[in-house]
């Protein structure tokens, strides 16, 4: 958990029954997400200290709370960080994607002292078990490994989502991938998987690069026009090398997430002339009900979750993962109790 700014520590933590419309998880495995390093670079990012890490979960419900119908103890669950309340405007308006009101389950997960804990964006995986709203856990068969499930509850959801629903990449479109970790793999299969006729993956680092050619793509260039550009980094260099890069009528998307105060320069004549649109994704804003399309589809052989898992360590390993993914030498570590 991050216990204060700059303070990550392993510790036994309290976990309570599930309330009203609340689900218990025993955590099977989590992914070490870049997300989880933000909120420690940037303090929190917004959660209340202290706070309890991870966010990429797959395990086994062991408990339901009143009312919860969707799943039952004993089910295999992907835990999602975005639900939609079924409430507010958006919601009942028929665009749940855009909910601002993801449910949650507040005060279940404790220090031994009884400090509550902050579950990063409502789940807290890093521990053995976690509680969540019900509406943030959707079934998938038993027959994916843990190890790979649960990558389907954020970096698999943001990256092809955002092709498919963000976006919507048609069939033959031409696509630039600027970023090519677990995310902008992702990204990579979600433009396959849409059919686009040219898919260019740019990344300074060439062990990422041949992952991505191994799933579709070619070499890209700063010289490549392309339908869709996007930026899976989230820094000025790299949100104007999408704005560059797109033809006439093209999209960019904005999947990477930004270091406070970052700060980009758009051309707006440019941008005019050329009838260009700007996108921001969360992965389509992915829901739950999002994962078992994409559980079928790994199980069917048509997006590859296996090359993602480069390693699976303790809990206690925590350290090693972050320092994996900070120099690029995993794709993803996943976490196991």
């Amino acid at each position: 958990m991050l216990s204060a700014p700059g303070r990550v520590e392993l510790e036994e933590i309290e976990v309570g029954e599930p309330g009203p419309g609340e689900v218990l998880v025993r955590v099977e495995a989590t992914g070490v997400c870049h997300s989880d390093l933000h909120v420690i670079e940037e303090d929190g990012w917004g959660h209340r200290l202290p706070v309890l890490l991870g966010h990429e979960g797959a395990g086994v419900v062991e408990a339901v709370g009143e009312g919860v119908e969707n799943v039952a103890p004993g089910d295999r669950a992907v835990i999602g960080w975005k639900a939609a309340c079924g409430e507010c405007a958006r919601c009942v308006a028929g665009r749940p994607r855009l909910c601002k009101a993801p449910p949650a389950a507040p005060g279940r997960l404790r220090r031994a002292d009884g400090t509550v804990l902050t579950p990063v964006l409502r789940t807290g995986t890093f521990a053995t078990r976690t509680v969540v709203p019900a509406a943030a856990v959707a079934l998938v068969p038993r027959e994916l490994p843990a190890e790979q499930a649960c990558l389907i509850g954020c970096a698999v959801a943001t990256g092809v989502m955002s092709v498919l629903e963000t976006a919507r990449v048609p069939a033959g479109a031409r696509v630039a991938v600027i970023g090519c970790g677990a995310v902008g793999l992702s990204v990579v299969q979600g433009a396959r998987i849409a059919g686009a006729g040219e898919i260019r993956a740019l990344d300074p680092d060439e062990r990422k690069l041949e992952q991505a050619r191994e799933h579709g793509a070619v070499d890209g260039t700063p010289n490549d026009r392309v339908d869709f550009a996007f930026d899976v980094v989230g820094r000025r260099q790299t949100f104007e090398l999408a704005l560059s890069l797109l033809a006439t009528g093209g999209t960019a998307v904005l999947i990477g997430l930004s270091p406070a105060g970052e700060r980009a320069e758009i051309d707006l004549p440019r941008l005019f002339a050329r009838r260009a649109r700007i996108l921001v994704s969360h992965g389509g804003d992915h829901l739950p009900e999002d994962f078992p399309r994409l559980a079928r589809w790994a199980l069917d052989g048509k997006l590859d979750l296996g090359f993602m898992v480069s390693r699976v360590a303790p809990l206690d390993e925590w350290q090693e993962a972050f320092d994996a993914m900070r120099s690029g030498d995993a794709v993803r570590t996943v976490l196991t109790p």
